[in-house]
């Protein structure tokens, strides 16, 4: 009996699945964090014009590169790469569509934990008459000590519901597309939708002078959306706003070329990809936004959001602010938003697995089974050094290179590849074909110019990004003959580590940041190597068996 073959069960069921790979933590913890670190009103209008031309295009590119490589039965990125160029070059920078996907879930689906306990809290009433900050469960820190004053960390309950996590992710990808997937989404993204506009219908009828509260939630939104147009000329602004488009529709990872390869030849992408986007915008900018900011406002004010906004807030912050509520009113306000983002990471983790899923099942021909329970023992040995060394940076390390550089770095590669080597001509017959809406012709232009000078200008700021910045005070050292002052966050800055006070790896005896940074970094460059590996002999074979 031949290996059954993987297939949606339904168009909502597609969409919905596209939607939930899109909506995740960070349309509810990053967003907000990002809009008030960011001027509120001042990152509002980049950020929809990154939308616009860089993420509606990209979508359509990915949907399109997608069902390409499907017609042809080739799923994974590196190997959908290869049906749009013969190049060897391609396939092996669709590792990255791989790649990325396991750096990330390592320390997503840690995250994603940390949900699953809250939620574990949450009907325990843990929170109860719980303070902010000291008081505050802890759940991934416990330090034993091992002589010689020497400590370390073996946290028992984040390995607890970490395992647990992974487990529930593993479970659902053995079961495919159609019985795993899209089963998830189509139960737990309607579900979230009901949670969050009920969370948000509350925290925007909040009344100062009641249960604690003492300003009115509305500013919050007056802030968040009232335009100011002097942002347009602070590129760390549109830097900040082009990543957070990134993130928020998961570009630049591979799931939604993997998603969209298993559809027919002349299905609608456009459509498709606009429902899955302007979803993921609706609880993004609408839901997300009108949840945690409102409600830390009208209890702390608009001055100590500003000065206090992290992505902590959502699970130290939130869970302080519901007690006002009552006993009744906390046990479920805490259930329903910890249960909300436990929903959003799982939808968005499952589509993490699907690279490797469709890798390993069309050009190793493993079983469902099989790939999803290797898949699992990577993600564990990925995620480890970001659970036992948190305090030692590895987890930001994940996140700062495979969460953020290496999705910029992919999504620049794809679209050259589509828009340029394959052609604007062939790109655009492929995306409009069985489309039941026209895109206006001048989006043409915009995948094969804009879109393409958009991110490239992301990716040269990422690389060259100023010490807090300042492109002016850059360019002054710069003429002033003191060179590029590379900030702490650029790409280059962070190789060279700058801002580290040292660089040594050991100091008295022990371990240092930097090297549990570095040795980060070799783990993942090994990753990357093993799967390119895993390419070139995926290759052989299918040169070996002949077409």
């Amino acid at each position: 009996m031949g290996k059954e073959q993987e297939h949606w069960g339904s168009r909502i069921g597609l969409v919905l699945a596209m939607a939930g790979n899109a909506v995740g933590l960070g349309n509810f913890l990053r967003f907000p964090v990002q809009a008030i670190q960011n001027g509120g009103g001042a990152f509002i209008l980049p950020y929809l014009v990154s939308f616009l031309v860089m993420g509606l295009p990209l979508l359509w590119v990915e949907w399109a590169i997608g069902r390409h490589g499907g017609i042809y039965g080739k799923h994974s990125p590196p190997f959908s790469f290869s049906r749009l160029s013969p190049n060897p070059f391609w396939k092996y920078f669709g590792v990255f569509g791989i790649f990325t996907n396991l750096g990330i879930i390592a320390y997503y689906t840690y995250i994603e934990s940390w949900t699953l306990a809250y939620v574990f809290f949450a009907i325990k009433g843990t929170f109860l008459g719980m303070g902010q900050s000291s008081e505050f469960v802890s759940f991934f820190d416990h330090y034993v000590d091992v002589g010689d004053g020497k400590k370390i960390n073996i946290p028992g309950n984040a390995l607890i519901f970490f395992f647990i996590t992974l487990w529930i992710n593993v479970f659902f990808l053995s079961r495919g597309l159609s019985r795993g997937i899209e089963m998830v989404a189509k139960i737990g993204v309607p579900m979230l939708l009901v949670m969050g506009i009920i969370l948000a219908i509350r925290a925007l009828t909040l009344e100062p002078g009641s249960s604690q509260v003492v300003h009115d939630p509305m500013i919050a939104l007056n802030f968040l959306w009232e335009p100011k147009f002097d942002s347009l000329l602070n590129p760390s602004v549109w830097l900040a706003a082009a990543g957070q488009v990134f993130f928020t529709l998961s570009l630049g990872m591979g799931p939604m070329i993997v998603y969209a390869s298993y559809i027919a030849k002349n299905d609608d992408i456009v459509l498709n990809a606009m429902g899955a986007g302007w979803m993921n915008e609706f609880v993004e900018i609408v839901i997300g936004a009108s949840v945690v900011i409102p409600i830390a406002v009208a209890y702390m004010g608009l001055d100590w959001v500003q000065n206090n906004a992290g992505f902590m807030m959502g699970f130290k912050t939130l869970p302080y602010l519901f007690n006002n509520w009552g006993v009744a009113g906390s046990i479920l306000a805490n259930f329903f938003w910890f249960a909300l983002l436990f929903i959003a990471g799982i939808t968005s983790s499952l589509s993490m697995g699907t690279p490797w899923m469709s890798f390993m099942e069309d050009e190793f021909n493993w079983s469902r089974k099989k790939a999803a329970y290797i898949f699992g023992m990577i993600t564990a040995i990925l995620a480890l050094p970001t659970i036992l060394f948190f305090q030692h940076g590895v987890f930001d390390e994940y996140d700062y290179w495979t969460g953020t550089v290496f999705l910029v770095v992919f999504a620049m590669g794809e679209i050259i590849l589509f828009a340029w080597v394959f052609g604007m001509e062939n790109a655009w017959e492929e995306i409009t074909r069985g489309a039941d809406l026209k895109i206006p012709a001048f989006y043409k232009f915009i995948i094969k110019y804009v879109t393409t000078f958009f991110i490239s200008i992301v990716f040269l700021a990422s690389l060259v990004n100023p010490v807090g910045g300042r492109w002016v005070d850059a360019w002054n050292s710069v003429f002033s003959g003191n060179g590029w002052p590379f900030g702490e966050t650029s790409i280059i800055g962070r190789i060279l580590h700058s801002g580290a006070k040292d660089t040594s790896y050991f100091v008295d005896g022990n371990f240092t940041h930097v090297f549990f940074m570095d040795m980060s970094r070799l783990l993942l460059v090994a990753v990357f190597l093993g799967i390119a590996w895993m390419v070139y002999l995926a290759g052989k074979k299918n040169r070996e068996e002949g077409p």
